[in-house]
């Protein structure tokens, strides 16, 4: 807007002040010359005074200089201003109104009221480029240029204009329209008409945007979040307009939403988890458990994204807008009737509706499936991959193992309906029979023998050798090496065969042993170190017993106190390397333990006590 200066009297009585104080002379007229008494370089002239001083002589041009350089009083100086210049607009630095009076080159002649006409260049105008006699918006830069004309510009007063436009329709409440005319660094540039606007990335939209390019050329409504007056800059956000619709549509659409309301969506988005639909303005979860009775690997198994889905509301949150929805709770529950339908023992038909790691699931008709465990799809194989004894697709007959009802979950049994090779080979074999077959594994506890292409037998560490440590012995085996067995157990049941080797010869005879962790064996002193003893065992076999288990007294823990020949007694620790670890001291405390366990089932005395343990004691250093 326009604004009108006031006259000012300060600058009136400079002007008065100027002119009381200037000098005019006979030494200021030289030579025909006037002297500037400001610039004496410079002739001064007032009016047409210079045309007529010629004629008149130095004295009577002196005369005149007193009536012309009279100076007005300041009253009349002042009322003289006023009538011509106080009530002038001043246009410098705003936009007004001009009149185009002609067209030269590139320019555009245009009076706005000033002394001279101003130039607008004319690549301003674009393709709309104006007659003469048209009137336009100009602003007005300077009052003059080099060239002594106005310097006026069309497109500051239309960003001056627009500006002005976009603060009163801000004001108004009115959200702007404008266009996307590039993407910048950070955000994008908006025209709203003129003002060119900063819209940050963040603001776009309300969901990610992946191609930001893509948005060139959009129209639509901004909100202008700030305004620069001083620097004409604006922030707009597009996303704040979106929020408002979404929150409006949301609104409307909570109207229809009640508890187990049933309503019809459309599938949104998918995920792993569940499926968002879209409810008319308000999105709801449809988790994928909730999606059908039966078991589903993943949600676009039934639906794909646009697809038209009644569902039931099952939560909902009013204040947080959240809503949970079902798609199976429109259908009866199968498994209300699933107790009367199956009976355990059972023998169903069903078909393969997926495989796992652990098992195979069977489709068992009216959205109820069960669950055929890898350790019931064969006999033999406890551990064998689902998928290399059945497929998907695969119709199959099973056996219902279980029902449970609230944990909604059948068991299921596909190898009770294959031959049972336990059972045929209990059939055809006896305890006793001999059989012949190669090593299938070794273990640190035995060996597994192939009794027919199906089954394994067992050969435990014990059963290997009569007189041999059972370590030594096992390593005499390899894998695939033929052996040869007695059958010492059958067990379908638990599907379990025992063989025995050692069996397969006499056993030893009365005066052998069988070594084991704790037994008590009696051997012979063969050698005495300042360490340990040596002790020569029966079947060749070496005993060892260190000096510290000699006994429990440490002054007993003595190696000179035995000799080579003497028998000693002791109870066996380990056996290692054909090696058998023995301890006295540890026979000590097995004995005193069998005295206190005597003593507690006499009726006697204290003393008895002393008597036992005495004569346990007595008994071992023999």
């Amino acid at each position: 807007m326009m604004e009108k200066h006031d006259t000012t009297s300060s600058i009136v009585n400079k002007s008065l002040d100027f002119h009381r104080k200037a000098s005019y002379n006979q030494s200021d007229f030289a030579g025909g010359r006037k002297i500037n008494p400001i610039n004496p370089t410079r002739p001064r002239c007032f009016n047409n005074y210079w045309r007529w001083q010629t004629l008149y002589n130095i004295s009577s041009m002196k005369d005149l200089s007193k009536d012309l350089f009279n100076p007005l009083s300041g009253e009349d100086f002042v009322k003289m201003f006023d009538a011509n210049y106080g009530t002038q607009e001043t246009l410098q630095g705003y936009a007004t109104k001009g009149t185009v009076k002609d067209i030269r080159g590139d320019f555009a002649m245009v009076d706005v009221g000033l002394k001279s006409e101003g130039r607008v260049p004319l690549k301003e105008f674009g393709a709309s480029v104006p007659s003469v006699g048209d009137i336009i918006d100009v602003f007005v830069e300077r009052y003059e240029s080099r060239e002594g004309t106005a310097v006026l510009s069309y497109t500051k007063a239309r960003a001056e204009k627009a500006w002005k436009d976009l603060e009163k329709t801000v004001a108004e409440g009115i959200d702007p329209e404008g266009t996307i005319i590039d993407v910048v660094r950070g955000g994008f540039t908006v025209d709203l008409g003129g003002v060119f606007a900063f819209m940050p990335s963040s603001q776009v939209d309300h969901k990610p945007v992946r191609d930001a390019k893509s948005l060139i050329g959009l129209k639509d409504k901004f909100r202008v979040l700030k305004m620069d007056a001083l620097r004409t800059n604006a922030i707009v956000s597009r996303r704040a307009i979106q929020s408002d619709s979404i929150a409006a549509a949301q609104k409307e659409a909570m109207k229809n939403i009640t508890l187990g309301a049933v309503i019809e969506g459309t599938v949104k988005n998918i995920t792993d988890y569940g499926v968002f639909v879209d409810l008319g303005g308000i999105d709801g979860l449809l988790h994928v458990t909730d999606l059908s009775w039966k078991r589903v690997n993943h949600p676009r198994e039934l639906v794909h994204v646009g697809q038209k889905i009644k569902v039931k509301v099952i939560q909902f949150d009013p204040e947080s807008h959240r809503i949970s929805l079902g798609a199976k709770q429109l259908e009866a529950d199968p498994w209300d009737t699933a107790s009367r339908a199956f009976n355990v023992g059972d023998t169903i038909s069903g078909k393969v509706s997926s495989l796992t790691d652990y098992g195979a699931f069977i489709d068992l008709g009216n959205n109820i499936e069960g669950l055929v465990h890898m350790s019931e799809l064969s006999w033999t194989n406890k551990n064998i991959h689902p998928s290399k004894v059945l497929q998907n697709g695969q119709d199959v007959n099973v056996v219902v193992l279980g029902i449970d009802q609230e944990k909604r979950r059948i068991s299921l049994g596909y190898k009770q309906l294959q031959p049972n090779p336990w059972k045929q080979f209990a059939e055809t074999h006896n305890i006793g029979d001999v059989v012949t077959g190669p090593i299938k594994n070794t273990t640190e506890f035995g060996l597994f023998v192939a009794l027919t292409p199906e089954l394994d037998g067992m050969v435990h560490i014990s059963d290997l050798s009569w007189n041999k440590l059972d370590e030594e012995e096992l390593k005499k085996f390899v894998r695939g090496q033929e052996v040869t067995a007695k059958i010492l157990d059958i067990n379908p049941e638990k599907e379990r065969v025992t063989l025995g080797i050692k069996q397969l010869t006499q056993g030893a005879d009365n005066n052998s042993i069988a070594i084991k962790k704790g037994a008590v064996v009696s051997g012979t002193v063969s050698e005495v170190t300042p360490d340990e003893l040596i002790l020569a065992l029966p079947n060749d076999i070496c005993g060892v017993i260190r000096r510290t288990d000699l006994s429990r007294e440490k002054a007993e823990q003595d190696t000179n106190k035995f000799h080579v020949g003497d028998t000693v007694e002791a109870s066996v620790v380990s056996v290692e390397n054909n090696t058998v670890k023995l301890s006295i001291r540890a026979l000590q405390v097995t004995l005193e333990k069998q005295a206190v366990k005597e003593y507690a089932n006499q009726a006697d005395s204290g003393s008895v006590l002393g008597d036992i343990l005495g004569a346990a004691i007595e008994n071992s250093k023999k």
